[in-house]
This record gives structure tokens, C-alpha cells and sequence, in this order.
């Protein structure tokens, strides 16, 4: 059947026998982006529960945005009260009992595991024996992880190093009482990461890109702060030797042509480094951290902060790094968590500060480096 061969951007990976109809595959086809219309209609809720959910999840305390919103919940109420064409309610109603359908089979194949993939962003069906084995051997191969034996949850643990922390940065009013507010973790929300892995189907074997959902564990915020202190310098700093998309490729290869560096004998080399984040040596790192904000502070402080806060941030978020798997605790032992926001400032400013060589090379020989790094 057509629908099985015809490739799309959206096409997915399937990799396990789910004897799909075409009507099912279409919906997969259409890829995790793809809105179902109009399914709210098909719940059993009045159309004052239906506004009233959705208007409460966008409302807020603030009197003007509240003003300017209730404008929003009449619209809302109007939408919902206006009946939908023949043709749309066919088609809701067509595509309600296909999700329920995928969802039936789903719920019936607990050997099966369904993730998006790391770069398409496609839907991805493998056997769950497949993603435990290649799981596995990850950890074996990149020796970056120590299953935590005592049994004990290390949240705990974590909690009280981040909190010691912010104590010591606030006493010494490094920190404002707001910027430790905003920094410390939700009580309400606190939990432990967990690792899951993302399909690499555009990789032979189709090996596993390992996330560590991490939103709500204790490093986050003060993660995330971090990244924000240093990703502007970075990128103010490394600008001229990085990719950001493919225009800058471009603008790149045609200045070059233009200054007539292009030969016949010019070469073109491209690398990839595998596993950079979990393969990245955590004292390597922090020493080429330390030199970066050393070169770049003022008068031995970025912002507000010393060049041993930076550090003792950085290490806090390093020596915490644990998570949940396979009903075992484990910490990173080497490089950063994948899911982590200052992990990938950090592997950034490594790789800047190991290929210094290259750069200065290359600039002086008036050839052309650069690294694509995203944000």
C-alpha cells in the first residue's frame, strides 16, 4: 500500500509489527506536531466547564493581564457555543476512534516503547528489550555513570547541597533574597531526574541519545542560572568560530570566495564528536571553565559573582547530577547531564578552549574554522 512507502519529513520509524491500518499510519505520519481538531467537543463536559478549564490554566493574578483576558474567556465561550460543520464533526469524530484505536494497541504492547526520535522529531516504535540493551550499553561504554548502592534517594542529598550553597552565596551578598528565590528549588515540585533515551535512526545501529529529565530536581534552577550568566559571554567571545545555522555557513564559504582563498586543492573537513557531553572529563572541564572566566571578567568577577562562586556553582551542579532508571539511583561521575541547561555551555567552552590551536591556526593562514552549536 502507498501509505506504507510514500516518505514524508514526518515518516516514522517503526521498527516492531503492529499490523497498522492505513488509517493509523496516516496518523502517525502526520508526526507529533499535528493537532487533532476539535476534541474537546467529544468530551463529556457543558461548555462552561470546558471555557472554565481553559481560562483558569492562562489567568493570572496580575489585574491588567486579568482585565485583558476576560475579553479572552467570552471569546472562549463564543467558539465552544458556535455548532461545527457536518464535514468537521465527521472528521473529529473519524479521527477521535483512530487515536483510540492507536491508543488500545499501545496499551496492549508492554514490549514496545514509543519516543520521538533526537533530530527529526518523528515518532520512533522499538522493542523496549532493545532500548534497556542499548541503555545498558551506553553506561558500560562511556563509564560516565555510578549506580548510587545504598538504596537511599540521593534528592535528599542534593537538596541540602544546593541549599548549603545559596546560604554561603547570599550571606555574602552575592545573591539577593529575590535571585535565591528564584533560584532555589520548588518544595512542591521537587523530584528526582529520570533517564530516558532518544532514538538516533539517522545513526547506524540506531543508538540512543541519553536525556536525564531533570525539570524539577534540585540543580535545575540554579542550572539554568548559570547558563544564563555565561552563554551571553560565550557567545559574544566565540561568535566568529560558530555555527548557529546553515546561513552562517553560507555567509562563511562566500566571504572566502570573495577574498579568493578558494583553491582547487582546498579541502573541506567535517567532525563529529561522539557522546561529547558524558564523554567531556569533569575536572577537564571545570579547569577550562576556570580559564575562560579568568580571560574574560572584570577585575576577577562576571557580573557579580567572583570566578570562585562560578566554580563552586559549576561543581554543585556537576556532583549532583543523579537520576532514576531501571528502578536503580544512579550520579554522573563524568561530563554533564544531557538535559542539563549549563551542560551545554560548559561542553561549548571546552571544546573552545581545546581547539584554540585549530582557531589560531586557521586564522593564520587565513582558512576557515568553525563549530555549530545551537541556542
Amino acid at each position: 500500500m502507498s501509505i506504507y512507502t510514500t516518505i514524508t519529513a514526518s515518516l516514522p520509524f517503526i521498527e516492531v509489527d503492529l499490523n497498522l491500518t492505513p488509517q493509523q499510519m496516516s496518523m502517525f505520519i502526520n508526526g507529533l506536531k499535528y493537532i487533532i481538531p476539535c476534541q474537546s467537543r467529544l468530551y463529556r463536559k457543558s461548555i462552561e466547564q470546558l471555557v472554565t478549564e481553559q481560562y483558569q490554566s492562562i489567568s493570572t493574578t496580575d489585574e491588567r493581564t486579568k482585565q485583558t483576558f476576560q475579553a479572552l474567556e467570552y471569546l472562549l465561550h463564543d467558539l465552544y457555543s458556535k455548532p461545527l460543520t457536518k464535514k468537521l464533526t465527521i472528521r473529529a469524530q473519524r479521527e477521535y476512534k483512530i487515536v483510540k484505536s492507536i491508543q488500545h494497541i499501545l496499551r496492549q504492547r508492554s514490549d514496545i516503547v514509543i519516543r520521538p526520535t533526537d533530530k527529526s522529531k518523528v515518532f520512533y516504535i522499538g522493542k523496549a528489550t532493545d532500548f534497556g540493551r542499548k541503555a545498558e550499553e551506553y553506561m558500560l561504554k562511556t563509564e560516565a555513570y555510578q549506580e548510587i548502592t545504598n538504596g537511599r534517594c540521593p534528592v535528599v542529598y542534593n537538596l541540602h547541597a544546593v541549599q548549603t550553597l545559596l546560604d554561603y552565596l547570599e550571606t555574602r551578598h552575592v545573591l539577593t533574597k529575590q535571585q535565591r528565590k528564584n533560584i532555589s528549588p520548588n518544595m512542591n515540585k521537587l523530584e528526582l531526574g529520570h533517564y530516558h533515551g532518544l532514538p538516533k535512526p539517522h545513526k547506524s545501529g540506531t543508538p540512543l541519545r541519553p536525556i536525564v529529565a531533570c525539570i524539577h530536581a534540585p540543580v535545575t534552577l540554579v542550572s539554568k542560572f548559570l547558563n544564563d550568566l555565561l552563554a551571553t559571554i560565550y557567545l559574544k567571545i566565540a561568535r566568529e568560530t560558530t555555527f548557529i545555522n546553515g546561513i552562517d555557513v553560507i555567509r562563511k564559504l562566500e566571504k572566502y570566495v570573495k577574498d579568493d582563498h578558494l583553491q582547487l586543492t582546498t579541502k573541506f573537513i567535517t567532525g563529529d564528536v561522539n557522546d561529547l557531553y558524558t564523554m567531556i572529563p569533569s575536572e577537564g572541564a571545570l579547569q577550562a571553565l576556570a580559564r575562560f572566566c579568568i580571560k574574560h571578567s572584570q577585575q576577577n568577577r562576571i557580573g557579580t559573582f567572583t570566578i570562585d562562586h562560578i566554580m563552586k556553582m559549576a561543581r554543585l551542579i556537576l556532583d549532583n547530577n543523579c537520576f532514576a532508571y531501571n528502578n536503580k539511583y544512579y550520579k554522573q561521575i563524568r561530563g554533564g547531564a544531557m538535559g542539563s541547561a549549563f551542560t551545554q555551555v560548559l561542553a561549548n567552552i571546552y571544546m573552545y578552549e581545546w581547539k584554540q590551536d585549530l582557531i589560531k591556526h586557521q586564522a593564520l593562514n587565513k582558512e576557515i574554522y568553525g563549530r555549530f552549536a545551537k541556542y
